[in-house]
């Protein structure tokens, strides 16, 4: 590659992700999900396009392996870990046992109903039976679902990956199936192997990025970005569920308190919202339109057979032993979302160059697109009509805490929402514990030194500085007062 060929690669690459920047903003008006649109970009340069010639289905399951890693780990440092620790049983079953029904009721329409040999069957269920992160992610944050469900969604996305990779590889092979006893073994190891990874590298890497004090605040966010990756590549080494050690990794770290969260997590969005566009595009220019006119009956019969029938299939037998209550069991099974990972799963039979990959893969595509213009936009409408709903989402109180390691304290950067239950309160009214204060106020684009009866309003960004002893304390105190009040203490404990 030379420089003009560099440039002239920069030049597309930035105008590519200027167009999907703008994309973003054009689907969440329009309700259309953006990765239709990124998909759609792909295919308008590909060969039926622009003629951009490419068909390199092992570098595009690599791209895809690579962006999803980073999906996970995004979605992981933004999920909270109180919104599904009360649903992590639930969701592991959802994401195993659920995952296995929906592949043999998905495997069954596909053979019955559109004619194809058990093998084939079996490898179209694994590879649609599991929810896409990045959709089920993006979308969430825009539907005010209750935590639970939102919780439940959430931890069902970031694990149901890896057992169904383990699936789509077993079913992809050219010789002969493991008995279903070995199967089933395999997944149980590389599961708990990854586990265990993710748990050991969310750890000591929480422990030792909140002790170390770092020279410049840019490196906390590629420290924990390296965590991520790094749980990823030891527990793939060790022949577990690298995508389960990365998701339990990031769900650790971003439930630390590391020091300059905001901005970790604010890194990691914009690297998964490049990882997107990427994967996406690529999978465009993968797909061939003229080759697909014969997958698109069985795509749709397939689909529907999985999002009317093995979906809620799988909701209904698994979680109802939990006593969830049958609205929030439809709900589910309505935000199933199906995006990037089914159509970068589709790439394994391709590479390994399976009987019928390419038919394969062009009804997972066509499947994806089709069923997330249907369920992605009415999501919304389906929740409210169940009566499902909590209304606006609040915004979190936000602090960002950084080390002073010199004066072993920290500097809280606390920024209040407009509704904010802080509004009102005066600083004396706090409460803060011993060791801590605020010390700067700044308000309208100006800063001044409060006192015990300034009154603080919705907007305002607060300094506060304790002793690294106090620093948990007076977080946990600044965020009861945020949501209850000055009397947070005496109505709402501490």
């Amino acid at each position: 590659m030379t420089v003009d060929h560099l440039n002239r690669f920069l030049l597309e690459f930035s105008a590519i992700l200027l167009f999907a920047v703008v994309a973003v903003r054009f689907s969440t008006r329009s309700g259309l999900p953006s990765l239709l649109i990124y998909l759609g970009i792909g295919v308008a340069m590909g060969q039926d396009g622009l003629g951009v010639t490419f068909n390199n289905a092992e570098l595009t399951q690599v791209l895809g392996y690579a962006a999803l890693v980073v999906i996970l780990a995004e979605g992981g440092l933004k999920t909270s870990w109180q919104a599904i620790k009360p649903v992590l049983p639930a969701a592991s079953v959802l994401a195993t046992l659920g995952v296995a029904v929906s592949v043999f009721v998905t495997a069954a329409g596909a053979h019955w109903l559109a004619g194809f040999d058990w093998r084939v069957s079996m490898l179209l269920g694994a590879i649609v039976s599991s929810t896409d992160a990045a959709a089920v992610f993006s979308v969430l944050r825009m539907v005010p679902l209750p935590s639970r469900l939102t919780g439940l969604l959430e931890a069902e996305s970031g694990f149901n990956d890896a057992p169904v990779v383990i699936l789509v590889v077993a079913f992809a092979t050219t010789g002969p199936l493991d008995s279903w006893y070995a199967l089933v073994a395999t997944i149980v190891a590389e599961l708990a192997i990854g586990a265990v990874v993710g748990l050991v590298v969310g750890k000591l890497g929480a422990y030792a990025v909140k002790h170390v004090a770092l020279p410049s605040s840019g490196l906390y966010p590629i420290a924990v970005m390296s965590l991520a990756v790094l749980a990823y590549a030891g527990g793939s080494l060790l022949h577990g569920s690298g995508f389960l050690a990365v998701y339990t990794a990031s769900v650790i770290l971003g439930n630390a308190k590391l020091p300059h969260g905001p901005a970790v997590r604010g890194f990691a969005d914009g690297l998964a919202w490049i990882g997107q566009i990427g994967m996406f595009v690529v999978l465009g220019l993968l797909c061939t339109p003229e080759t697909m006119g014969s997958a698109f009956v069985p795509a749709l019969v397939i689909g529907a057979v999985l999002v009317f029938v093995a979906r809620p299939a799988s909701v209904f037998a698994t979680l109802t032993p939990f006593r969830l209550p049958w609205r929030e069991q439809a709900l589910l099974s309505w935000a199933g979302l199906r995006g990037a990972v089914p159509i970068v799963l589709a790439t394994i039979p391709l590479v390994a160059e399976v009987p019928q990959a390419q038919q394969v893969f062009n009804i997972v595509f066509i499947l994806v697109v089709v069923f997330t213009l249907v369920q992605g936009p009415t999501l919304p409408l389906v929740a409210r009509g169940l009566r499902i709903s909590e209304g606006a989402m609040g915004q979190d109180l936000g602090i960002e805490s950084a080390p002073l390691e010199h004066l072993h304290g920290r500097l809280l950067s606390v920024a209040l929402a407009a509704e904010s239950k802080m509004s009102g309160v005066e600083v004396g009214e706090l409460r803060l514990p011993a060791g801590s204060a605020v010390t700067l106020v700044v308000r309208d684009n100006s800063s001044f030194v409060p006192d015990k009866a300034t009154v603080l309003r919705g907007g305002d960004e607060l300094l506060v500085v304790t002793t690294e002893e106090v620093s948990e304390a007076a977080e946990r105190r600044l965020r009861a007062v945020d949501r209850g009040g000055k009397l947070a203490g005496w109505l709402h404990g501490r």
